[in-house]
Formats: C-alpha cells, structure tokens, sequence
C-alpha cells in the first residue's frame, strides 16, 4: 500500500499549475511527512481493506499495525467504504458488471512528464467513470469542481479503461467525512480532455523544465519551499505600504486590498517563524535572537498511580461532565446518535464572517443578524 509521489504529482497539481518552478525549487528541501498524512496514510489503508473485504477479498486485517487507528477513523472509513459500495450498486443499475478498482494507480504521463498517482476508488460502466477520493483531513474542505488532483487521476482512468468502456462522462467526489463534506462534479470526457491540453499539459511542460513565473497564493501552503520563497516574500511585503497609516485614514479601497491579502500575510508570518525556530533548534544563529526554554505545564506521570492515590484518600479524583458532540457521536454511532439525540440537538447560528465573493456561501443581509447582540 506504498504511496510513491512523482515531481509533478497529482496531489501537487493545483501547486505546480499555479507555479510552474515550484515543483523544481522545492525538490532542494527534505519532505518531512507529517502527523496528518500518516494520519492520512492509515485511513487509506483501512478503507482499502473494507471496501475490498466487502467485495470477498480474504486480506489481512491492517487495524493492528495502524498508528493512527481508533474510533472515529473506524467509523468514517466505515461510511466511506459504504459510500464507495453504494456508488457500485448505483452504477450496476445500468450496467451489469460495472468495474471497481481501489487504491489503483494511474499514468497521465500523456500530459505530464512521468506523471502517475493513486486513486483511491475507481468505478465504471455503461459510458460513465467515478472517481472517489477519501480526504481524512479537517484543516481544508476540499471541492471536486475544477479540481487538478481529482482530473488527474480521471484523465489517468480515462487512459487506462476508455478503450473497454467507451466513456462519455467523469463524475468526480471528494469525500472527507470528517468536515461532513462530499464535493461532487460531472465534466465530459471532452472537457476533461480539453482542459488537459490547453491547461495541465502547457503547466507541465514548464515545471518539468522548471520554467515559468514564480506566483503566491493559496498554493503555498503545502510548497515546502514556502519558508524561503522569493516571490511569496515580496506579495506579503506589499501590505508594508499601510504600515504608518492608521484605519481611519485608509480608503475602501485599501482596506479591500488588505481584506485580499491579510490572510495569506498571516500564513506566511507563521511560516516564517516556524522556519526560523526548526533552523535555530539546527544550530543556526539569527542576530537579535536567542533560544530560550518555553513555558510548560506541570503533568502527572502516572495517571492510574495518581487516580488510585487519591481514591485511596477518600475522594474522587475524575471530573464528570457530558460527551461532546463528537465524542458521543463515536460512542453511539452515527445512526443511533441521530434515533436517540436527534430531537435534543440544535446549531446556533454562527457569527458573521467577512469572505470573498467567490465563497460559496449565502450572502447575508443586515437583517439577517441582531449585530449589536454579537
């Protein structure tokens, strides 16, 4: 269940796109993983197995081995694994033995340079091609429209089984179940195609030559050059000309520009700061500055030995309080949750949020808010 990454990989697609030269200068800097994609990783695995176990594949069961695995992920992968299920039963409607494939690697070398990945699930038949991807992240909720890893992989299965199957249209799902998310999309096989040629293919060529101008943006954010990025510097060094003014002063207009930027101005500071501490913790000297010890929290070292010790001195050394709502939810389980609680719960509303036009949330009016109770 190895998950190798090419240069200019699907995942980094909407990168490389956008920044041509980033997919060369980041290879200077080490890939150094994190928690969330072995997190990630896990729920791959274990969503592979149930799917295919439900199929009558006699595959080892990979809980043991999992450093991630517990409740919650048990639970999501079993609804994506339903979903994935329901999808085939869907597509067997129309057409007898429609195909599945799970964890299946796909070339779309065709259009990019020994350009390959891995998607997660595959369906087809009776013209028609699914493509399923699990996203077990909470930090972003992911869409399918015009989405560069999710084409990928169709143009990848297009490839791969359009001779057999004759395909006239790509339906395309992020399901990330933990931002109760599902993002669908259906584009033409000639859509697809057409953006290939005219967008992925002119990208391609440039990063693979690592060509092409630098640009900032939300793409950053998994670049592992970002810290040192040239050009990202100079698009947050911008907002240094409102420096010395105070908002008073500022016109709708720049106040509109430093909506636009203040954000990515953020994302970037921290970037930055996080940079500067991993290469102090190195050994590297930055004038003005020291390494100090941070503040910490005193902890027990032994909970069970804490508990017992003062259950022995006649009191009770748990707090009680009510499951949240997620924790219940795991406890109880999704469908029994919703049976047994679904009258006792309710959602606020939420607070106003100032957002970009292209958000794909409702626009809110002034009386939609008693702002003065906020």
């Amino acid at each position: 269940m190895s998950r190798d990454h090419a240069l200019l990989s699907a995942s980094g697609a909407y990168r490389w796109i956008s920044c041509p030269p980033s997919a060369k200068l980041q290879e200077q800097y080490t890939d150094k993983g994190s928690e969330y994609a072995a997190q990630g990783t896990d729920a791959h695995s274990l969503g592979e197995w149930k799917i295919l176990s439900q199929l009558g594949k006699d595959l080892p069961d990979p809980r043991p081995t999992l450093q991630y695995f517990d409740r919650e992920m048990d639970d999501h992968t079993d609804g994506y694994a339903a979903y994935v299920l329901e999808a085939l039963a869907e597509a067997r409607k129309t057409c007898g033995d429609p195909l599945i494939l799970v964890e299946q690697r796909v070339d779309f070398s065709t259009w990019v340079p020994d350009g390959f990945g891995t998607a997660d699930a595959i369906i087809c038949g009776n013209r028609c091609l699914d493509i399923i991807d699990l996203k077990y992240g909470t930090g972003v909720e992911v869409s399918a429209e015009n989405n560069p890893q999710m084409s990928c992989y169709a143009l990848g299965a297009v490839e791969l089984l359009d001779d057999l199957y004759g395909i006239d249209t790509v339906t395309m799902t992020i399901y990330q179940p933990r931002r109760e998310n599902i993002s669908r999309w259906t584009v033409s096989k000639e859509e697809l195609l057409a953006w290939a040629e005219n967008t992925l293919r002119p990208a391609a060529q440039l990063a693979a030559a690592g060509e092409g101008e630098f640009h900032s943006g939300e793409h950053c954010r998994f670049c592992r050059a970002r810290h040192e990025c040239r050009a990202r510097a100079d698009e947050q060094m911008r907002l240094l000309k409102y420096d010395f003014q105070l908002p008073p002063t500022l016109t709708d207009e720049d106040v509109e520009d430093i909506l636009g930027r203040v954000d990515s101005l953020i994302s970037w500071a921290e970037d930055i700061k996080a940079y500067a501490l991993e290469a102090a913790v190195g050994g590297k000297c930055w004038h003005g500055y020291k390494l100090v010890e941070g503040r910490s929290n005193r902890k027990y070292t032994d909970e069970k030995a804490v508990a017992a010790a003062v259950t022995a001195a006649g009191k009770d050394p748990y707090e009680h309080k009510l499951l949240g709502i997620t924790a219940m939810t795991s406890l109880l389980g999704k469908k029994q949750f919703n049976d047994i609680l679904g009258g006792l719960i309710e959602k606020p509303q939420g607070k106003p949020t100032l957002v970009p036009e292209s958000d794909k949330r409702p626009a809110l009016s002034h009386t939609d808010f008693d702002l003065k109770g906020e």
